[in-house]
């Protein structure tokens, strides 16, 4: 019998639609592989995310959501150690498909740990009141897209 995923307290609604956008990008890199496009035009878009959706989404979670754990948790070090990662792979300069197969893979598996494993425990120890905290602090916002070069398409 599988059991029912637990819901997502509306605190961390925004992040998880955020990682929704996440998984996104890996999908558009993985259907930028598969047209053959340059990747120097995946790089840019990638690059793109990264400064605009990414880096804000990361120093929300390590200042207000991974706090809510002890900063001593596996999960919590792991999540770091994750996002140290992504940072070190964006800030490649040269458009290597190697190392933007590595982004691909690296951020779907990341969204999908913090998705599955990370933030239910997150949940599971956060009081009301800091949920209430970080709903008053990250609140939903549009996403935005780069559509200058839609290379996904």
């Amino acid at each position: 019998m599988k059991t029912k995923p637990q819901k997502r307290h509306k605190a961390l609604q925004p992040l998880s639609r955020e990682h929704h956008h996440g998984l996104l990008l890996s999908w558009k890199i993985r259907s930028g592989f598969n047209k053959n496009i340059d990747p120097k035009r995946i790089k840019i878009y990638a690059d793109w995310f990264f400064e605009t959706h990414l880096i804000p989404h990361f120093e929300m979670e390590e200042a207000h959501i991974f706090s809510i754990l002890d900063e001593n948790n596996e999960l919590i070090k792991r999540a770091l150690a994750e996002h140290r990662r992504l940072k070190r792979l964006f800030s490649e300069t040269d458009a290597e498909p190697k190392t933007l197969s590595k982004i691909e893979e690296e951020l779907e598996q990341h969204i999908r740990f913090e998705e599955r494993v990370l933030f239910p425990e997150i949940q599971k120890a956060a009081t009301e009141e800091q949920l209430v905290q970080i709903e008053k602090i990250h609140q939903s916002e549009p996403f935005e897209d780069n559509l200058e070069d839609e290379f996904w398409k």
